[in-house]
């Protein structure tokens, strides 16, 4: 049974807040979760499916599977040859892509607006019936090893979140990267590839976003012949694993010096609450008050006034289950030691410890978390992703439209707290990467 639209409410479009997304959702009666807005502005149309499933819903014996199957979603489906998902897109005047997170999987297409349909048969005829071939699948390794060895293995510093992943969780499946690695993307059959497929490629697993120029009557009817149509999955529900991790006791550290690297640099991450929540709110504000433009208090300290770095930086990544607070910086000579990166950071973490912020540092902050936030919903793509990414973390889809007073409402001693409790050395996880003359430098 088709549930009601979500009322939004009779509000003038000049009335609307600034970044506001109106939008109505629906149920289908195969469970899957379609939210529609509506804007004339331009004539195109945004289509965003997202699937609740990540690298943390992989098995230990298949990490990057999903950013695997990402991949293989676009070589082929039940009545769309290899090779041929871009040329539809492109020869229709659009583009489209697709993302893998510890997460979720989203896939998104952007076209005329009278290439809806287009649009609509594409992805439910992926969605229908796993058709992935032997020839696309060795292919598809082949390009998620390269990738891998391009922006990991052989970048400066690339092997930093796969060595801050491992410290900072121990057993719970964030530990591993999302790209995954060479012999587990080796060891996937077929076979793997059709379970993980019937398991997580369902309706009720999803939610399809719907932005720009459409009328929303005919759309919602034009989603329910292409997709209602799809059966769910007949077996266990999708639990997502939970987190059962205790805190650190003590810092976790590790000191590479095999790799060829520039200048040497000080990685730090702090474990936090997930994504959504008031303290990560907070600690989200305190990573703008820190490294946000050169007014910020890395950059004044370490690049500005010693001049011991050549950049400095802090910055969330927020997760469904506890995230990670990323702060990190390079020294300005590959001759400096880390020793002096690591004693001016801990010099600035116990200065808004102790003393807390100004609330002029505040404001600060929550204008530029504003000003991102709008200027990520101008675009069709970028409105569907952020409904899509709200719904599908939060279940929670009109949180879009209140994320902003949430940060808004955060006060100067929530983030000291939250400073206090999570940026404390037991709580943290270290990459220290020293130069090694003996190697050949980048």
């Amino acid at each position: 049974m088709i549930e009601a639209p979500l009322e939004i409410g009779a509000v003038a479009s000049e009335e609307l807040p600034s970044g506001f997304i109106a939008f109505e959702e629906h149920r289908l009666e195969n469970g899957l979760r379609v939210i529609l807005h509506e804007d004339h502005s331009s004539a195109v149309v945004c289509l965003n499916i997202a699937y609740h499933v990540g690298s943390k819903n992989e098995s230990v014996h298949r990490r990057g599977f999903a950013h695997l199957f990402e991949h293989l979603l676009f070589d082929g489906s039940r009545n769309v040859p290899r090779g041929s998902f871009d040329v539809y897109i492109t020869q229709a005047g659009g583009n489209d892509n697709a993302y893998t997170t510890e997460d979720k999987t989203n896939y998104y297409e952007v076209l005329p607006s009278n290439q809806l349909e287009l649009a609509l048969w594409l992805e439910s005829d992926r969605m229908l019936e796993f058709a992935v071939s032997e020839i696309a699948l060795a292919t598809q390794k082949q390009v998620v090893k390269e990738e891998k060895r391009e922006r990991y293995d052989n970048t400066p510093y690339g092997s930093m979140t796969i060595r801050m992943n491992r410290l900072a969780y121990r057993t719970y499946p964030y530990w591993w990267a999302v790209i995954g690695d060479m012999e587990t993307i080796d060891a996937a059959s077929l076979t793997d590839v059709r379970n993980f497929f019937e398991a997580f490629y369902v309706p009720s697993n999803a939610v399809l976003v719907l932005a720009g120029d459409f009328d929303p009557s005919h759309a919602l009817e034009r989603i329910r012949h292409y997709f209602e149509g799809i059966p769910n999955a007949p077996s266990v529900p999708i639990v997502q694993p939970p987190f059962d991790e205790p805190e650190f006791l003590e810092e976790q550290r590790e000191i590479v010096d095999s790799e060829p690297i520039p200048l040497p640099a000080v990685f730090y991450a702090y474990r936090i609450p997930s994504e959504g929540s008031r303290e990560c709110h907070a600690l989200d504000l305190l990573t703008t008050i820190l490294s946000s433009g050169e007014s910020s208090r890395l950059y004044q300290s370490l690049v500005y006034d010693l001049q011991i770095a050549s950049e400095a930086s802090s910055f969330v990544d927020g997760r469904e289950m506890p995230g990670l607070l990323y702060l990190y910086a390079v020294h300005s000579t590959p001759d400096g030691g880390t020793q002096e990166l690591e004693a001016a950071i801990e010099q600035i973490i116990g200065e808004v410890i102790s003393k807390g912020i100004t609330s002029e540092e505040l404001q600060k902050a929550k204008n530029k978390t504003e000003a991102m936030t709008v200027a990520s919903r101008v675009t069709v793509n970028g409105k569907a992703d952020q409904l899509a990414h709200t719904a599908l973390m939060f279940g929670d889809t009109g949180r879009v439209n209140t994320i902003l007073d949430e940060y808004n409402s955060i006060k100067m001693e929530e983030i000291r707290a939250a400073a206090e409790r999570y940026l404390r050395p037991a709580n943290r996880c270290a990459v220290l990467y020293h130069l090694n003359r003996a190697l050949p430098q980048e």
